[in-house]
């Protein structure tokens, strides 16, 4: 897989989990599940390293477990060890787990991070990783690859109320019952409030050159 498909799989995921409350940049949670997995999705589904620990289930974690070699720095030095890590069902499900994770005292400034570099360091700095260079690698791939504009995405929809959300969804009804649109996947995007803000722009026009 490449960079630019996994990328295109993964970010619709990290910018609804951020619209929904999590703490966690789009930006930050695309770089970080790529440089854990090398761009590609596994098998387990497990994007970020997220070993066992101690074993307690979630909602989104149920068990499962793979072992499989990977490496620590201690000491300054690297060790190649192997590890048990969560298996999940599916992408979601481990992104949702993470952000349980998240939700510990022990990251308490990684969600109190203001901008993408500075939760690339909180991570590094609250132990999440014991690769010394791990900020500075998800930084340059966040640069590398323009993933700030996940961020945005999730800003902007964010931006609207629920009232503004509301009208939304009761004009892409009419659309369909009028015929003007016919594919249903608008009315579950503003359902969900998924759209993107080029989403809103189209449907914007479109209300307004065809008002009932």
């Amino acid at each position: 897989m490449s960079a630019a498909a996994f990328i295109a799989q993964i970010a619709p995921i990290a910018v609804q989990l951020r619209v929904e409350g999590s703490p966690i940049f789009p930006s930050v949670r695309i770089a970080q599940a790529g440089l854990e997995t090398g761009w590609k999705i596994p098998a387990w589904n497990n994007l970020g390293g997220y070993k066992v620990g101690s074993g307690k289930l979630t909602t989104y974690w149920r068990g499962k477990i793979v072992n499989k070699g990977t490496w620590e720095v201690y000491d300054g030095k690297r060790v190649d060890v192997t590890a048990a890590f969560r298996a999940y069902d599916s992408v979601e499900d481990f992104f949702r787990d993470q952000d349980l994770l998240f939700g510990a005292s022990r990251y308490a400034r990684v969600r109190a991070a203001k901008t993408p570099e500075e939760q690339a360091d909180m991570l590094q700095v609250c132990g999440y990783a014991t690769d010394p260079a791990y900020s500075s690698k998800l930084v340059g791939i966040i640069r590398t690859y323009g993933l700030k504009r996940y961020d945005e995405e999730a800003d902007n929809q964010m931006q609207l109320s629920n009232y503004q959300w509301q009208r939304i969804e009761i004009g892409v009804k009419s659309l369909l019952d009028r015929k003007i649109i016919s594919d249903s996947a608008w009315l579950e995007k503003a359902q969900k409030r998924t759209l993107t803000r080029d989403e809103l722009a189209w449907l914007t026009f479109e209300l307004v050159a065809n008002p009932r």
